[in-house]
């Protein structure tokens, strides 16, 4: 095969491990900006004025037997010979992220002008080369000084701080880039990030994490932060429909996991079960974005967990959206089970009462 064959597929395979992080088995423990060698180099993730993401310090938990995304497909340097791969390969699009902690290394204030030249001369040349950029704002990926100094999506302050950056991006980008996605698998994020550990920034308590954490609270957390992911998205696109989409004509959604259910069988309590699925992987996000509230099933199991959205947040969040970005990867059967609605302490994933099952065989 030829040689850019394996750069592809190692291209490719970067991607997708991006997309399905939450999937790792592992935990990081409490990991900050300290912990880093003063002579740390490698690769691109400090290189021109880069700071650290969460996904740095995740990335440098341990949880992969020593491995780390220092270097990962090295885009950064390659991203020339990515782009005549993709030529050859024919796309016609192309979406990636943009990375917060390169273009704002502080989180908030002023612009690295290396990171801005670097994002001016990629997009630049996928237009040159006939490919449609779309531009991903956040994919777990909050600047670590963020998460340092004020518990990065826990605090409404990262709602602020996220339009900022956007506006950045806007201002800078959009008279090229007409795509735009504000967070990838917002759900997952939420969950995998603060319900079970499992992806940036490792948060979780017990029994709930996959292996235990060292801080979180799984309770709580995945509620809180999932409604700051929805009102940073709402407001970046009020921001984008008030300032530039009369100038730039560009589109702004967000993108979520969708798993496709079926019922285990066809009674009537898995098919309840089937519903409730959907509802707290899908309508937890798309209802405020259709109907300005939580899925009533939701409020039910959550209770007081959940935030509620005043009237005017409400109003704001509701069809703020120019599309929806679905990432798919599998089809699970659904099985009721209500014991989990009798313990006192729940997570997200026991607020839903059920069991996922892949291929009809418990998992």
């Amino acid at each position: 095969m030829p040689k850019y064959f394996f750069r592809l597929l190692a291209l490719a395979l970067v991607l997708v491990i991006g997309n399905v992080g939450f999937l790792a088995f592992g935990v990081a423990d409490e990991y900050g900006r300290d912990d880093f060698p003063a002579e740390f180099v490698e690769g691109a993730a400090l290189e021109d004025g880069r700071s650290f993401s969460i996904w740095d310090a995740y990335a440098h938990s341990g949880f992969c037997d020593g491995a780390n995304g220092d270097i990962a497909c090295d885009g950064y340097h390659k991203y020339k010979e990515d782009i005549k791969l993709m030529v050859d390969t024919g796309l016609e699009a192309f979406r990636f992220s943009i990375s917060w902690s390169r273009l704002i290394p502080n989180g908030r204030g002023s612009v690295n002008e290396k990171g801005l030249q670097f994002y001016n001369d990629f997009i630049n040349r996928l237009i040159a080369h006939g490919i449609q950029p779309h531009v991903t704002l956040n994919h777990i990926d909050l600047p670590l000084i963020l998460e340092d100094e004020y518990g990065g999506w826990l605090s409404r302050k990262s709602v602020k701080d996220f339009v900022a950056f956007a506006d950045v991006c806007f201002r800078e980008f959009g008279d090229r880039v007409l795509h735009w996605t504000t967070f990838n698998e917002a759900n997952l994020y939420a969950l995998g990030g603060y319900d079970t550990g499992s992806s940036p920034p490792g948060r979780c308590s017990s029994p709930f994490g996959y292996i235990n954490c060292s801080r979180g609270d799984s309770t709580h957390e995945p509620y809180l932060v999932a409604h700051h992911f929805l009102l940073a998205h709402a407001s970046t696109v009020r921001l984008y429909r008030e300032k530039y989409k009369a100038m730039q004509y560009g589109s702004v959604g967000i993108n979520l996991l969708a798993f496709w259910f079926e019922p285990y069988t066809n009674t009537i309590q898995d098919v309840k079960a089937t519903q409730r699925a959907n509802d707290f992987y899908l309508g937890w996000f798309l209802n405020p974005l259709v109907k300005g509230d939580y899925p009533e099933t939701v409020k039910k199991s959550a209770g007081n967990r959940i935030p509620t959205f005043t009237k005017l947040e409400s109003q704001k969040i509701k069809g703020s959206f120019d599309f929806l970005g679905i990432n798919h990867y599998t089809t699970l059967y659904i099985k009721d089970n209500p014991n989990d609605l009798e313990t006192d302490t729940r997570d997200v994933y026991a607020d839903m009462a059920l069991i996922c099952m892949y291929l009809a065989t418990s998992s």
